[in-house]
């Protein structure tokens, strides 16, 4: 696949506005590793902030116009507002201005087998899982992960060989930037309405980047929208999903006690392993279906699929288990879509606890407000609920729609401004052997870190 211009070329000193991001970490790892000199800003400090000075990186903190000085490219993301002050000087400086999703379309065709997963949901674990499978079967991945993954400690790692494995996001077609070899499609959902408008668009948008993959397109057989995306395409294809009319599915799922379980995946009506998993929910183990098939293309031989996915414990923020407090479990998860909600939920209602407490953040004023009911629907799968206020990130609440509108269809539901609030509501009314979520995709996780006594 012809990548045009090499946007680093003749580059060596690389800033990063807002280089704190989980997305960011990755790309400056790589490119670190290539031999760039790199700088970075961002307005708070945290564990990505560390490992990147661990790295030896220097990072500013605030974001001013002098901070740029000396940069021969600079790279900043879309969670960047355009009053910010850096932006608006980098844009004033004649220094090119690259948008991450630019630089990481062009590292993924750097590699002759690169992997992207996408999806509107399990992205995340699914890289994880494929990426400590491939670690553990010695493939010496390169890897760009949505979420910490235990295992490396971090977002991403540089690897040896030529095998790159990519979380890869629908959010306003930045995977359409991406060279995928091999294109991995989880399910399609009603995501992202602000930009997408209809369900259509975002299965056409799809259907481009199932287009674009050169070596094989591995999709969701069970999923319809999946189907209507891939449809007619005239590629080399793999499905995965629950039902046997797939070439990859799991047979025999079994509980094993608190979030463990099992399977065995069958490859065409034939057992080829035996699955243990340490993550609950049938999510899990279609996304661990999933990873296997990828990772069977990638030349993994199956008998090195199941020591990996006994061993992972989740990526971060996934059902994260942080700890326990009076007798009650706190757990993390990403969850922000009413479908990721719902797994989410359900999940942790199978388990042994009393009560399940949806602690939730919104996350953008549209999806909250195009996704209202879906979201009053599944939080009250929950038997208590917390909302902390509507986190706008890259909107203006053009919407006017907040917390307390949810709150005031859900009977028994509060909200709080403050992540103290809710800790302190929470440790008040949470009793030993409840479970406690915080929810979101936004920094709600600062509440269950301050209910553990933790800042």
């Amino acid at each position: 696949m012809s990548l045009g211009k090499n946007p680093l070329e003749g580059k060596q000193h690389l800033h990063f506005i807002g280089i704190g991001g989980s997305g960011m970490f990755p790309i400056v790892q790589i490119l670190h590793s290539q031999g760039y000199s790199i700088t970075g800003s961002d307005n708070n400090e945290s564990d990505i902030v560390k490992l990147v000075r661990g790295l030896g990186i220097p990072v500013h903190m605030g974001q001013r116009a002098e901070n740029i000085e000396g940069a021969d490219l600079i790279v900043y993301t879309s969670a960047i507002m355009d009053d910010n002050p850096e932006l608006i000087a980098a844009r004033a400086s004649g220094v090119p201005l690259l948008e991450r999703n630019d630089v990481l379309g062009y590292i993924t065709g750097q590699y002759g087998n690169t992997v992207c997963v996408c999806g509107t949901h399990g992205k995340t674990t699914t890289t994880a899982m494929l990426t400590q499978i491939l670690m553990d079967a010695g493939a010496d991945p390169t890897a760009v992960i949505g979420g910490k993954l235990p295992r490396i400690g971090g977002y991403g790692r540089v690897g040896t060989s030529d095998t790159m494995v990519c979380e890869s996001c629908e959010f306003s077609d930045h995977f359409l930037k991406l060279h995928p070899d091999v294109a991995v499609i989880l399910n399609i959902d009603e995501d992202h309405l602000d930009y997408f408008k209809t369900l259509e668009n975002i299965i056409r948008s799809f259907r481009t980047f199932a287009g674009m993959a050169t070596k094989l397109l591995i999709y969701n057989g069970d999923d319809e929208n999946t189907r209507k995306a891939v449809e007619g395409l005239e590629k080399k294809t793999v499905t995965f999903g629950f039902t046997e009319q797939n070439d990859y599915y799991p047979r025999n799922i079994t509980p094993l006690g608190g979030t463990r379980q099992s399977f065995e995946l069958i490859y065409k009506r034939d057992k080829i392993a035996d699955i243990k998993l340490n993550v609950a929910g049938r999510h899990n183990v279609l996304d661990a279906a999933a990873a296997c098939a990828a990772a069977l293309a990638c030349g993994v031989a199956p008998d090195q699929l199941g020591a990996p996915l006994a061993a992972f414990n989740g990526a971060g923020r996934r059902f994260e288990l942080l700890g326990e407090v009076n007798g009650v479990t706190i757990v993390d998860d990403y969850a922000h879509h009413p479908a990721e909600l719902r797994v989410t939920l359900e999940a942790a209602k199978k388990l042994d606890f009393k009560k399940v407490w949806a602690v939730f953040q919104p996350f953008t004023y549209s999806r909250t407000a195009l996704l209202f009911d879906d979201f009053i629907d599944v939080l009250q799968i929950a038997d208590r609920i917390v909302l902390s206020e509507i986190m706008g990130s890259r909107e203006k609440n053009t919407y006017n729609i907040y917390s307390k509108d949810l709150c005031e269809k859900m009977p028994g539901s509060v909200w709080f401004n403050t992540f103290e609030e809710i800790k302190d509501y929470v440790l008040a009314n949470a009793e030993p052997g409840d479970l406690v979520i915080t929810l979101g995709c936004g920094d709600i996780y600062k509440a269950a870190k301050l209910m553990l006594g933790r800042q």
